[in-house]
């Protein structure tokens, strides 16, 4: 059935959006939430098993110590209250991607709860509270083979690999975000993008969202204008960039909106999001919680950290991200503007990587957000998941600062290097790019110049020095952009007296 969109002004005029994200967090530990098995990402499916994370009868699990201090130190990172006894349950449902049938998670006792993120989008601060944060394990990896869509409906059969399953993995749920209609959509990326800036500080994970490592469940419905009651909910599952994150939400607005204004009923569901299309399809029914049909897990003990090792854990965390920011932006130079430009981007963790292996902040700033945000949203893909690395950006400028290309050559290495024609070097020769700094083939662009433009010539005989810009623009252009523009002008200047 074809689905009526609501414009999402038009949408925004007549409905408040009331949001709720559930980010998972895969952390980095060597092995499994409750065995021994590797977590290594990247190996031939179902080669990472054994017989506790494929559920077979007598295994009996352990949990993963390391695991529980990451735990904790992301509670502590998101202010939260660490539990002083917290158990573990089993959640139970049939998916071919769970070898158990259940998965062993926290319900009503988690790791960390009652705590907050703060979030700035367009100069404007949001606290978005953060209800818990819990330990459970991830499932495996569905492959579903013969269809169209790359889902289940549709295809001829599915592999599944278990490698995935019993990886270490915190589940983030916020309470309500309600913000005004139009920064719905900001805040849930901004959100996300700080929570990612955040964990990945602590190291407990590599927070790839192309990998899955981090990925987040949009929950959004829409009530109408000065209206208390909630509307039904659905749950875009496993978005996995920021942008996403951004169109679920502007989509499910839309889409909940065309629902309402036809006098229907939203659906209680998941979501599958199309980042091709930027759209949702139906995924299954939601389930509400006594559907999972809890019960504390009989096989493991509460986890009772002790308020000592937790303090000693408070004293492992990072800088907190607002200090940080206001930090980095003293020591930048930045202004407000530029700061918040950054942040915005999704730019902030580019930029820092950028200095860091050698650039000026100007110079990291001008490239992130510029010639490399601008192929970003050409191609519809968030900053950093271009297929280059604050590294060779800092290469690129560095052929600037040592004179052997220019800003205008250095836009052609860019492509080269997005086009994967190899290393900054390996571009600059493929592609002819060096500046040439010859002092005969200068002086004889020069002396064509100005012969063929002999009236800016007299003119800066006559002592208009200004008029010298036609003809080092000249110069350039018969050159291919690869002369060096600060010796043009001085040949210029020296031949015209």
């Amino acid at each position: 059935m074809t689905e009526t969109l609501v414009p999402l002004d038009e949408a925004l005029d007549r409905y408040d959006p009331v949001m709720g994200l559930e980010v998972h967090v895969e952390l980095n530990t060597a092995t499994k939430m409750f065995c021994g098995c590797s977590t290594t990402f990247g190996a031939p499916p179902n080669t990472q098993v054994c017989p506790v994370c494929l559920a077979l009868p007598g295994a009996l699990p352990v949990v993963n110590e390391k695991a529980v201090e990451s735990a904790i130190r992301i509670g502590l990172a998101l202010n939260c209250e660490i539990a002083e006894l917290s158990r573990f349950a089993r959640k139970n449902y049939f998916y071919p991607d769970m070898p158990k049938n259940f998965q062993t998670s926290q319900y009503d006792e988690p790791i960390a709860f009652d705590g907050y993120l703060d979030v700035e989008v367009d100069g404007e601060t949001y606290r978005i509270e953060v209800e818990r944060a819990h330990m459970e394990e991830d499932t495996g990896k569905a492959t579903h083979v013969g269809g169209s869509t790359g889902r289940i409906h549709g295809a001829d059969h599915s592999l599944i690999d278990y490698n995935r399953a019993g990886i270490p993995l915190i589940e983030i749920v916020t309470r309500t975000i309600e913000v005004p209609g139009d920064k719905a959509a900001a805040v849930a990326r901004a959100y996300v993008s700080t929570l990612r800036d955040l964990v990945g500080g602590l190291g407990v994970s590599d927070v790839r969202m192309d990998q899955g490592s981090l990925r987040a469940d949009v929950n959004l419905s829409l009530k109408p204008k000065g209206s208390d009651v909630l509307g039904t909910r659905s749950e875009t599952k496993n978005v996995n960039s920021f942008r996403s994150v951004e169109r679920a939400v502007k989509f499910e607005i839309s889409r909940h909106a065309g629902i309402l204004d036809a006098g229907g009923s939203v659906l209680q569901e998941t979501r599958h999001f199309h980042e091709d299309t930027g759209t949702t399809s139906s995924g299954r029914e939601k389930s509400d919680a006594d559907d999972y049909r809890y019960f504390p897990e009989p096989d493991l003990a509460p986890v009772a950290p002790s308020r000592e090792w937790v303090e000693e854990l408070r004293t492992t965390l990072p800088e907190p991200p607002a200090a940080r920011r206001a930090r980095l932006q003293a020591d930048w130079g930045f202004s407000d503007l530029d700061m918040r430009d950054t942040v915005g981007a999704g730019a902030l963790e580019l930029v820092v990587a950028t200095i860091e292996a050698g650039t000026t902040p100007q110079a990291a700033k001008k490239w992130w957000l510029g010639e490399l945000a601008r192929r970003a949203n050409e191609t519809g893909v968030d900053l950093d998941a271009l297929p280059i690395t604050p590294q060779v950006v800092a290469q690129i400028q560095g052929l600037i600062d040592a004179g052997r290309v220019n800003d205008k050559l250095a836009r052609q290495v860019f492509d080269g290097v997005l086009a994967g024609e190899g290393t900054p070097d390996e571009v600059v020769a493929g592609r002819g790019l060096e500046v040439v700094s010859d002092e005969g083939a200068l002086g004889a662009a020069v002396d064509q110049a100005i012969a063929d433009n002999p009236d800016v010539a007299q003119k800066i005989r006559d002592g208009k020095v200004a008029a010298a810009g036609a003809l080092i623009g000249a110069v350039m252009k018969q050159m291919r952009g690869q002369a060096d523009a600060a010796r043009v002008r001085e040949l210029v200047l020296e031949k015209l007296g």
